[in-house]
């Protein structure tokens, strides 16, 4: 499974009526790209214990999960005109952000990850 992992904070400055488009864009790939196993989103929570948090040298305050079966699908995601416009939030909506890909195997196959080995 691939995992595309996007790190984002909005704009402080952002109106409401953005942030509400940008919320249906969102909704809108999650349900027309089919190539999207799973699409969540998450908003980041503090609980303040010492040592962990303060690590954290930029501060993304949500982050989205998508899920694909494969590198393919991935592709065909990156390639959607859907993806378009999120990218275009990307760019556009956010202060900070980051995205990451990452080939997400159960935890009995960590050596295999961490030796090298690709599961494709």
């Amino acid at each position: 499974m691939i995992a595309h992992v996007v790190l984002l904070s909005v704009r402080s400055d952002l109106p409401l009526t953005e942030r509400e488009r940008a919320a249906q864009t969102l909704i809108r790939a999650a349900h027309d790209i089919p190539d999207i196993r799973r699409f969540r989103i998450g908003r980041r929570i503090t609980h303040g214990l010492p040592g962990y948090e303060q690590h954290m040298t930029t501060n993304y305050d949500f982050a989205l999960l998508l899920e694909f079966d494969d590198e393919r699908a991935l592709t065909q995601y990156l390639r959607a005109p859907a993806h378009q416009a999120l990218g275009h939030l990307f760019s556009t909506a956010t202060s900070n952000a980051l995205a990451y890909d990452y080939e997400v195997v159960e935890a009995a196959d960590a050596l295999m990850l961490l030796s090298g080995e690709s599961s494709g």
